[in-house]
């Protein structure tokens, strides 16, 4: 079924009305059409209650085209329109503006499709590049520079000399936690499992998650965001390629520091091409001796080859159990293998126990698998099959420009030539574009409806 989308912010003198739209779409529908009209909603952006109507049924497939009356009464930003657009084309629906000549099914409007999109594209990098600069900008002033804070701290804010707020971290109840995660693994030999296993017999809730393991213990070890920086701990990640933003003479022990950008986590270097280390505005809870001594017992440890994963089972790694969520591993003995649960064996948190063959668990997830693809629809023989239809278009196009084109130059005779070799090449452009919606009727039939 067509879609008939009208849209009026306000009642003014120059505004068409939603009943104007409404009459004016349906003269260039065909058949039945259902209506959809938002009074008194902006088209800056989508949250219009007959849109969000609209796009749910473009969404079950009840739609085939979207017409309306201009393009600004469907949306005014070139971003949500390019959002809109990429549901339209996965559900086959076509779009026509019937002021503005712009028709999806038509070349020129796929035309005018693709400069919307490039601005569209143009928009999105200009927001992200914009918001990486803030982003950086902030790091380098010292301030938090966005996301959620690190454990131990809520987000707060500071009064700058020109009166605005400064977002900085401050410490809440868990910052003792902290503390003892650096005392723990500086002051015994124990490893970063056995300080987890530690917090979660004690009951400490973790880092954004009920328990602990070893990667949240060790991301909370390697932040700087925690240490009382100093020259030594300057000299620390200048030695390891980190750009700093302020001079070693700003390192006083008193401020901690703030990084941003990726670790390489096969070498555990710092990419200086990726790495930035500024100091805060907010104070260190831990002494840089001690901070240091957890770095180097960090940088000993040594990156495991997963060279033996998946060794015994396709389904390596794609396996959680369903009380703790943490990773099922397989393991062999003899010649049985069995299922074990890492939340129970590394940390001692979990109680699950898997009485699973694996063989048989491989070949029920094969047949679930297999089932599901035979669910698929031929989507790349249909596209293939489509996709023919516009190439050809485009050609028969060609040669009725350049036949247009050498009308001016040529005799009466060959112009009544010209003019009937124009007009088959309009009916073979008429009967291509009727295949190519039958094609796309069929093929959204068949997979959609």
């Amino acid at each position: 079924m067509e879609a008939i989308y009208a849209r009026q912010s306000l009642d003014k003198k120059d505004s068409l009305s939603i009943e104007s739209q409404i009459e004016l779409c349906k003269k260039q529908a065909e058949g039945d059409v259902k209506l959809y009209r938002d009074k008194g909603f902006s088209g800056k952006n989508t949250n219009r209650p007959a849109f969000e109507r609209l796009m749910a049924d473009v969404q079950r497939g009840a739609i085939t085209k979207i017409l309306v009356y201009r393009l600004d009464r469907f949306s005014r930003s070139i971003a949500d329109f390019g959002r809109v657009w990429e549901i339209l084309e996965r559900h086959c629906v076509a779009f026509e503006s019937v002021s503005e000549k712009f028709d999806t099914t038509m070349p020129m409007g796929r035309a005018m499709l693709n400069i919307i999109m490039t601005f569209a594209q143009l928009e999105r990098e200009t927001i992200a590049e914009r918001v990486k600069v803030n982003y950086y900008h902030r790091h380098s002033l010292g301030s938090w520079p966005g996301g959620p804070p690190p454990f131990g701290y809520d987000i707060g804010r500071l009064n700058s000399e020109d009166g605005r707020k400064i977002p900085t971290l401050v410490p809440n109840d868990m910052m003792e936690t902290v503390k003892e995660i650096f005392n723990f693994y500086a002051a015994a030999d124990i490893s970063l499992g056995e300080v987890a296993r530690r917090l979660n017999q004690v009951g400490i809730p973790g880092a954004r998650r009920a328990s602990w393991d070893t990667v949240r213990v060790a991301r909370i070890l390697k932040n700087p965001v925690y240490a009382m920086a100093d020259e030594n701990i300057y000299w620390y990640y200048k030695s390891k390629g980190v750009e700093i933003a302020q001079p070693i003479e700003a390192f006083i022990g008193l401020h901690a520091c703030n990084i941003v950008g990726k670790r390489d986590g096969k070498t555990r270097g710092y990419p200086q091409s990726s790495q930035k280390l500024s100091l805060a505005n907010h104070v260190g809870f831990i002494r840089p001796d001690l901070f240091l001594q957890c770095q180097a017992r960090l940088d000993q440890n040594q990156q495991l080859d997963k060279t033996s994963a998946g060794k015994y089972s396709w389904l390596t790694g794609l396996l959680k159990c369903k009380s703790c969520h943490y990773a099922v591993k397989i393991n062999k003995q003899l010649d049985k293998y069995f299922l074990l649960c890492s939340g129970r064996s590394n940390l001692q948190l979990c109680d699950e126990s898997f009485q699973i063959d694996i063989r048989e668990l491989e070949q029920s997830v094969r047949w679930e698998l297999e089932r599901l693809m035979k669910l698929c629809p031929p989507e790349k023989l249909v596209s293939m099959e489509r996709d023919r239809f516009p190439e050809a278009v485009r050609a028969v196009d060609t040669k009725i420009e350049r036949l247009i084109a050498a009308l001016s130059e040529s005799s009466d005779v060959t112009a009544q030539y010209i003019g009937k070799e124009i007009d088959r090449l309009d009916q073979e452009r008429s009967k291509l574009i009727s295949e190519q919606k039958d094609a796309r009727e069929e093929a959204c039939g068949g997979m959609l409806y």
